[in-house]
This record gives structure tokens, sequence and C-alpha cells, in this order.
């Protein structure tokens, strides 16, 4: 049992971490929504607009899988850690460029630093979890994370609002919450950077680093993920949907929704989540079946907004219990590969739903069909998920030592 002291310091490190990607999200989540815009201010093309985009998107989560298996092979997790946050200085930097070829690297940069750090916190934040639970660890880290999230658009459209639309001088306005980022994760690996023991490489059992339960689990997230409609076409849905004299404001206020409903839905998650196990990830699969149906119904804005709400919850407990679940099937050696699988397939997962979703919505594709998608999607990620369910024998519970070493 924990003594009082130990349960102190890994709590303190959970909140660090958190407070790091809070600081993280307040600067590259606040520029998502600008971005765009200021690439067409600079001469791009939407198609060069989206092209960067979707890019982007992609390596964020498939170079993952590389930085995961190097992160565990050399073990330099906050090497890849100040790498990635590191490079989050592309946003302010996008203050100074004059055309958009230079704007489009300092993106793709972004995302690759996203890439780089994503298996390595989310390992240490594993390790430093062990005595309290994964699932609350991680849904403590992507509360503060959401924080961070809602925080960045607020601040970022206060800025617009107040230079008169002036893109250069909020992004150049954002090296201010990029200096508060780095003074927080120097601060965080002084704090616990040389109390964190991970398993040595001899640990590591030849031909057998990944597990086949690790593999079934991540298929049902993948099956799952392609269900469930992107939150970018809920937004597209909400903007067909007013009037051209209305104002399209309405449309940063659901996304501000789905990252306020997001932050407590991870929290919660997390908690039930070391309560009763991965089988309540039951409940997510099952409400992942709304946000679709609810979006693509012809109506009116009111069911975009509850589209929203079951969207928000389902990607709190995705960005929180699914990423927690996946310390139950790996050893500790090899989680960093693991988280880089991981959330290589989850961007994937997404990457098909968005074009299978936005077929839906160009073609006016009937509800009864897509109802038929959704539904048969999701029933057997969840008969997947189940299979899962079992707790793997050949991994145990990663044994995180906490102190002086």
């Amino acid at each position: 049992m924990k003594h009082a002291s130990e349960l102190k310091n890994i709590y303190v490190s959970i909140l660090l971490l958190g407070i790091v990607s809070l600081m993280g999200d307040i600067v590259y989540e606040g520029s998502r929504g600008l971005i765009p815009g200021y690439l067409k201010f600079l001469g791009a093309t939407a198609f060069i607009v989206g092209l960067i985009s979707g890019l982007g998107e992609f390596l964020g989560y498939a170079v993952r899988l590389l930085s995961g298996f190097l992160a565990d092979t050399t073990r330099a997790y906050w090497v890849f850690m100040f790498l990635g946050y590191g490079l989050i200085v592309s946003i302010p930097l996008l203050g100074f460029t004059n055309g958009w070829e230079i704007a489009a690297i300092l993106v793709l940069l972004e995302r690759l630093g996203k890439a780089c750090r994503s298996p390595s916190r989310d390992t240490i934040l594993s390790i430093v979890s062990g005595g309290v639970g994964a699932g609350k660890a991680f849904g403590i880290h992507e509360f503060l994370d959401q924080v961070g999230a809602v925080m960045g658009p607020l601040i970022v459209a206060t800025l617009m609002l107040y230079s008169s639309n002036n893109y250069r001088w909020t992004f150049n306005f954002l090296i201010i919450p990029f200096t508060m980022l780095l003074t927080a994760l120097v601060f965080t690996y002084w704090k616990i950077g040389s109390r964190i023991a991970v398993e040595p490489k001899t640990a590591i059992v030849k031909g057998r680093i990944l597990g086949r339960l690790f593999y079934i689990y991540t298929l049902a997230v993948v099956l799952n993920t392609i269900g469930l409609v992107p939150a970018s076409l809920i937004l597209y849905k909400v903007s067909m949907i007013l009037q051209p004299e209305q104002q399209q404001w309405m449309v940063p206020l659901i996304y501000l929704l789905i990252q306020g409903i997001d932050a407590p839905a991870a929290l919660l998650s997390g908690y039930l989540y070391d309560k009763f196990g991965i089988k309540i990830l039951v409940l997510p699969f099952i409400l992942s079946v709304f946000p679709p149906l609810f979006t693509m119904v012809n109506s009116d804005l009111t069911a975009l907004i509850v589209a929203s709400v079951f969207f928000g919850i389902v990607l709190g407990v995705q960005e929180s219990t699914y990423r927690a679940a996946v310390s139950e099937f790996t050893p500790l050696s090899s989680r960093g590969t693991a988280y880089g699988v991981f959330n290589a397939t989850y961007g994937f997962g997404f990457l098909i739903s968005g074009g299978i979703y936005g077929l839906i919505i160009d073609l006016n594709i009937s509800l009864i069909a897509t109802s038929l998608f959704v539904v048969s999607t999701q029933t057997t990620a969840l008969a997947v998920l189940l299979k899962a369910y079992q707790k793997p024998h050949e991994v145990k519970r990663s044994s995180a030592l906490i102190g002086s070493t």
C-alpha cells in the first residue's frame, strides 16, 4: 500500500504532466481555427488548405508508430517529450511568414511534434500512475488537456477581436503561452524525471513485444472509430444549416461545446475504468451510434447539438480511457511502441470515417443505409472488444517505481 507521501508525489506528477499538456493545447488548439483562414490569406487555395490539414493529421498519428518504437529502443522518453513540445514553436512563428509554402511547413512541423511526444508522454504517464490507477491518471490528464483546448480558442478569438482580425499579431502573441509551456516542461522534468524507472531492455521477450490481445483491442477501437463521424463533419453540417445572413460564430461555439463535454467525460470515465475495468468501454461503443445518426438527419440545428454532445462524451473516453486500457495489454518495456501502434491505427480509423461520412453527405445517402452502416460497424467493434475482455495472462501490470533510484 502506498504511503501518503508517495501518493502525493504520484498525483503531483500526474498534475504536472497535465499542466504541460494544458499549456501546449492553449497554443496549438487555439491556432487550429485560425490556420485555414490564414493560409487562404497567404494565397493558398481550398484544395491546398485541405491537403495540408489532412496530411498534418495523418502525420500526427502515423509517425507515432516510429517515434514510439524509437523511444522504447533508446529509452529517451524525455528527449522525445522536449523535441515534441519544442516544435510547438512553429505556431507563433506563423506570424512571421509571408507565403503559404513556409506556413504549410510550420503547420506540418507542429503535427510532427505531436507525433514525437505523444507515445513517450503516455508511457511516462502510465509509469507515474502506478499505485493510483491508469484510468484516473489518464482521466485527470485528459481533463487538464481539454481545459487548455477550451481556453486556447477563447484566447485566440479574443485576440482576433481586439486586434481587428490581425493574424500575424495573434500568432506572435502565442509565444507567451509557449514560453510558459517550456517552463512547465522543464520544471516537470526536474521534479519527476529522475524518479522514473523503467524495465531494462533485456526484459523484452524476443518475438513477443506486443501480444495478440493488444491487437484485438486495437482492432476494436479502430472499428469503433471508423463508425464514428468526425467532429469536423458535424461542424460542416452546422455551417450548411446556418442561413447566409446568420453569423458563423455559432460553429466555433459548437466546437467549444464538444471540448467542454470531452473534459468531464474523460475524468469520469477514468475513475469508472479503474473501478470496473475494460468492460466500461461497452458504454462509449454503444453511444458511438448516436453522433453519426443525429448528424445525418436532415433537420435543424438541434439534432447537430445533440450529435455534438454525444460526440464529446465518446471523444473524452477515447482520449483517456481507451489510452489507459493499452497498459493492460502491454509490458512497460514495449509500451512506447504499443502507444505508437495504437495512435497510428486510431488516426487511420478517423481517416477512413472522414472519407465515408464525407461521401454520405455529398451523395445524400439515405438515413436507413447510413443507420445500417453505423449499427453494423459498432456491433462488430463491440464483439471484438469483448474478445479482448479477458485479462492477458502473459502481460503483467507494469511495476512503476516511484522513488529515489
